[in-house]
């Protein structure tokens, strides 16, 4: 199959699934055919178990990685609450480290799908959080320099990482139709990692039945109470290797999802993965970067413990997120965007109000406020993506037959995701760093948020400039 390029010369193309056929086998775990867009196929058992089962393996390896990348956002506040020896400002570098190495790890993460196959590249990554989990045992139990917590950090971005693959895994197993709820539980499942390393992670360092192991700083002491920071890092050795075996066992690689890295990569040249990657850093970067600082936001401006609550905000903005891709899919992921970007900026406004009253209990309510209006974000930017690209794929190759136009789509939608997650992570680095500085400069996070609400209503005007203006590509496709 060719087609015709920009200069007007014959590209190849390679051929999409036919959609015809039974299922095959290359080897262990690998489907040869797989054809979502088939109703009869889809209602078959080859079809939807077969997507539910890989989206269920999916998830909770995500949700690992998830947990695993921000390990420090909970480590850090521990060792303030301490009052370890480390500056704010270096505790600070340790949570936007961990996130800027996992934003840039999303990129080659996106590709190893369609160069390993989903099931395989699982497993891998599974078994690479052992790595920084390992790391920070050593860095807590040995008294350890902070270069060597900066190391175990930048490993941490592994768990980062996941988040590409698998959504880039899981977007070739639903058809478009089913993309917006199954990537929001994806993605949900596993931004919900968050709130349980924020959840558990408080309880696990006063856990002196986890921590088989102590040293000079593993041991510390709180009021009388004995802190193991190590266990934030033991706890989730025996789920990792769940993870990993059950990946090998249950998943499948898909034939339909190999590609082109350099047809994939293409996509890095368009204009819409630009558009779309900033509107990703208001959405899932503020869900990120908010995750990791909240602890230590919440530490510094009211009373050291109150960090243990910071877990309900990344849990209330999880379990919103397939709320923003179910309303996209009935309404469209640019309205929801729009409107979604416009509750953020009242939120913060909200929490600089509270603020300045010192009350807390109102200051985490807006926050709680904001991550979910930010799930909802989350889950309608991504739904947004697979219509951009199908738009695209038809207005940029008129001549194309509708099974290429969709393969088209449906790779570099793939590719997309990848880089437009990656580029929306540096929110992690970005909103720590910003609160950072802000505390530098006056002593105190207000300046920081009013530059985050800023932010937003930037974001608004860019999602009606660029989707819901009419006479546009975008518009008239419903995006």
């Amino acid at each position: 199959m060719t087609t015709t390029s920009a200069r007007g010369t014959a590209v190849p193309v390679a051929a999409p699934p036919t959609g015809t056929g039974p299922v095959g086998r290359l080897g262990s775990r690998w489907i040869d055919h797989y054809a979502p867009e088939d109703p009869a196929f889809w209602n078959s058992p080859a079809g939807r178990p077969v997507a539910r089962r890989n989206l269920v393996w999916s998830v909770l390896a995500e949700n690992i990685g998830f947990s695993v990348w921000q390990m420090f956002s909970i480590a850090t506040a521990v060792l303030a609450s301490i009052g370890y020896g480390f500056s704010s400002d270096q505790l600070f570098w340790l949570v936007a480290t961990a996130g800027l190495v996992g934003a840039v790890m999303r990129v080659p993460y996106t590709f190893m799908p369609a160069l390993f196959g989903g099931r395989n590249w699982t497993v891998v990554s599974a078994l690479l959080l052992l790595v920084p989990v390992t790391l920070l045992v050593v860095a807590a139990t040995t008294g350890a320099p902070y270069w060597v917590w900066v190391l175990t950090a930048v490993t941490c971005g592994f768990g980062g990482g996941n988040f590409a693959s698998s959504m880039a895994n899981i977007s070739f197993f639903y058809p478009d139709n089913k993309k917006g709820f199954a990537l929001g539980l994806n993605a949900a499942g596993g931004n919900i990692g968050v709130a349980v390393i924020q959840l558990l992670g408080p309880l696990a360092v006063a856990a002196s039945w986890i921590a088989v192991v102590g040293g000079p700083t593993g041991r510390t002491t709180e009021g009388g109470a004995d802190r193991y920071v190590q266990n934030v890092a033991l706890m989730w050795v025996p789920f990792i290797l769940i993870a990993a075996v059950g990946a090998f066992l249950f998943m499948d690689n898909l034939t339909g999802a190999r590609a082109n890295v350099a047809a994939q990569a293409a996509v890095a040249r368009r204009r819409q993965t630009w558009v779309m990657s900033f509107l990703y850093i208001g959405a899932f970067g503020s869900f990120i970067g908010f995750s990791g600082a909240f602890p230590l936001v919440l530490a510094n401006e009211f009373a050291a413990d109150t960090y243990q609550y910071a877990f309900l905000g990344p849990l209330v903005g999880s379990l919103s997120r397939p709320v923003g891709g179910w309303l996209a899919d009935r309404v469209g992921g640019a309205r929801v965007t729009l409107v979604t970007f416009v509750g953020q900026a009242l939120a913060i406004g909200a929490a600089i109000h509270f603020l300045r009253a010192g009350s807390f209990a109102g200051f985490l309510a807006s926050f709680l406020v904001l991550f979910a209006i930010v799930g909802m974000t989350n889950g309608s930017t991504y739904r947004m993506i697979p219509i951009i690209y199908r738009a695209e794929a038809a207005a940029g190759h008129p001549g194309d037959s509708p099974e290429a136009t969709l393969y088209r789509a449906r790779r570099d939608t793939a590719a997309a995701v990848g880089i437009i997650s990656a580029v929306g992570a540096l929110g992690a680095v970005f909103i720590p760093r910003v609160i950072a500085e802000s505390y530098g400069a006056t002593g105190g996070v207000e300046t920081a948020l009013v530059t985050f609400c800023a932010f937003y209503v930037v974001c608004v005007a860019v999602t009606w400039a660029a989707y819901l203006r009419r006479g546009t590509l975008m518009q008239r496709a419903g995006v």
